[in-house]
This record gives C-alpha cells, sequence and structure tokens, in this order.
C-alpha cells in the first residue's frame, strides 16, 4: 500500500454509498486538533507581532531571534498538515489521479518540514532556552522582558512547542528524507543562521542574545559549532524516534492479527 493510500483508505460498503459518503468528509479527532494547533499558533504570533519592543524596531526586527523564526517554521508546518488533511477529505473516494497525485506532494512536503525544520528547531529553541534561562536568564531572556512578554506568551514561544511536535509525530506516520539530504538540509538553516546573526552584528554592533556579549571570539566560534552540530543529532533523534513510534505500532498490531484479542 502506498503513503498516498494510507493517508486515503476508508472502507466502501455496498448499498452503503449515502453513509460512506457522510464518513468521508468527517474529520477525525486528530485532524481537529491540527487546527486547534495552527490557530494557536497564529494567536501567539500577533500577540507577540503586537507588543511594542525595542528590539522589534532595530536591524532585522523579530526575524533575528531564532524562537520567532521558529514560531513560523511551527505556523507554516501545521497549515501544511491542515491543508493536507483538507485535501484528503475531499479528495477520498474521488478517484481523480492528479488529485491523489498533488496530495502526494503535500504529504512529502509535510513530512519533509517535520523532519528537517520543525522538529529540530522547535526542539532546539525550547532545550536550549531553558537550558540557558536556568543558568542565568539574564543571558538568553533578561527580566527586563517580562515589562512587555507575558509568563502565557513564553511558554507559547518557548515550551508548548515541545508538546505539539511530540503530539503531531505520534499521530501520523512522517516519511523522513534520506539522511544525506536531511543532514545537508539542516546544516544548511543552521549555517544561514549563524551568518545571519553575525551580519546583524556587523551592522548594529550588537549581539542578538546578550550572552554572546560576554564570550570571546573562540568560545563564539565553538559555541556556533556546537549548535550546529546539536542540529544534526537532533534531526537524527527526530528519525529514530519516528521509526520507533510507527516500527512498535506495526509490531503490535502485527502480534494484533497473529494472536487475536485478549479473551
Amino acid at each position: 500500500m502506498t503513503k498516498v493510500t494510507k493517508e486515503m483508505t476508508t472502507c466502501r460498503l455496498p448499498g452503503r454509498g449515502r453513509q460512506w459518503r457522510a464518513s468521508a468528509i468527517r474529520a477525525q479527532p486528530v485532524q481537529v486538533l491540527r487546527v486547534a494547533i495552527l490557530l494557536s499558533y497564529c494567536s501567539i504570533l500577533c500577540n507577540y507581532k503586537a507588543i511594542e519592543m525595542p528590539s522589534h524596531q532595530t536591524y532585522g526586527g523579530s526575524w533575528k531571534f531564532l524562537t520567532f523564526i521558529d514560531l513560523v517554521i511551527q505556523a507554516v508546518f501545521f497549515g501544511i498538515c491542515v491543508l493536507t488533511d483538507l485535501s484528503s477529505l475531499l479528495t477520498r473516494g474521488s478517484g481523480n489521479q492528479e488529485q491523489e497525485r498533488q496530495l502526494k506532494k503535500l504529504i512529502s512536503l509535510r513530512d519533509w518540514m517535520l523532519a528537517v525544520l520543525a522538529f529540530p528547531v522547535g526542539v532546539f529553541v525550547v532545550a536550549v532556552f531553558w537550558i540557558i534561562y536556568a543558568y542565568d536568564r539574564e543571558m538568553i531572556y533578561p527580566k527586563l522582558l517580562d515589562n512587555f512578554i507575558p509568563g502565557w506568551l513564553n511558554h507559547g514561544m518557548h515550551t508548548t512547542v515541545l508538546p505539539f511536535i511530540l503530539i503531531e509525530m505520534r499521530t501520523s506516520h512522517h516519511q523522513y528524507p534520506s539522511r544525506s539530504s536531511g543532514l545537508t538540509a539542516i546544516c544548511t538553516f543552521s549555517v544561514g543562521y549563524i551568518l545571519w546573526v553575525c551580519w546583524v552584528h556587523h551592522v548594529t554592533g550588537m549581539w542578538v542574545y546578550p550572552f554572546l556579549e560576554h564570550i570571546g571570539p573562540g568560545a563564539r566560534i565553538i559555541f556556533f559549532g556546537s549548535t550546529t552540530i546539536l542540529m544534526n543529532f537532533l534531526y537524527l533523534l527526530g528519525e529514530v524516534l519516528n521509526n520507533y513510534i510507527w516500527d512498535t505500532q506495526r509490531n503490535m498490531k502485527i502480534n494484533f492479527m497473529y494472536l487475536g484479542p485478549s479473551s
């Protein structure tokens, strides 16, 4: 069974065409959840952009912060998820090969975004932010920001990203790209962002993150290199986790088919 047919398979019973058509357009709980997550990211982005902070008025605006870039990535990713679900509901049972081909492209794009951007960047933002915050919050999130950013918005940017992406990984199988192409893509993103941070410093004379002001050039090189390695590790972690979840579920289904339900 191909990946597209997995997304589209339904049971059509003889003489039940009307009931089948009704079930074909009925949204599943996971699809409703994706819409809710997408709306939450839209709300977080709108509230964040509405905040009048001095850093938003300087060179690069919000786009110099990885947290904001990650929020955009997550919103775009879940937007593609919702679009894929909608296309699947509308395409199901139509027998239109062109529609199935377009749906397959959407599914491939969705899977690529989760593997290369949504999972590694999202987990990186949550992990690195809270580790540095626990060590010394002034190095990453000065107390002054509490006057601008409410606590719920901070958690929306730096906490809920992790459970949302884990829920998505747990509820839907995602086909990872080849390891070489996936690692190349995440390395390109990491190096590109590091160069962007250095360029902002070159233009403004200030580092995007306060802790970079307190370490020497050698330590910065080590830090930037370490972040790239960590991004690659998180990509591999996502691949292993995805395979583990779905291999386990597949083995459970096979065992159930052979052993039958317990009496």
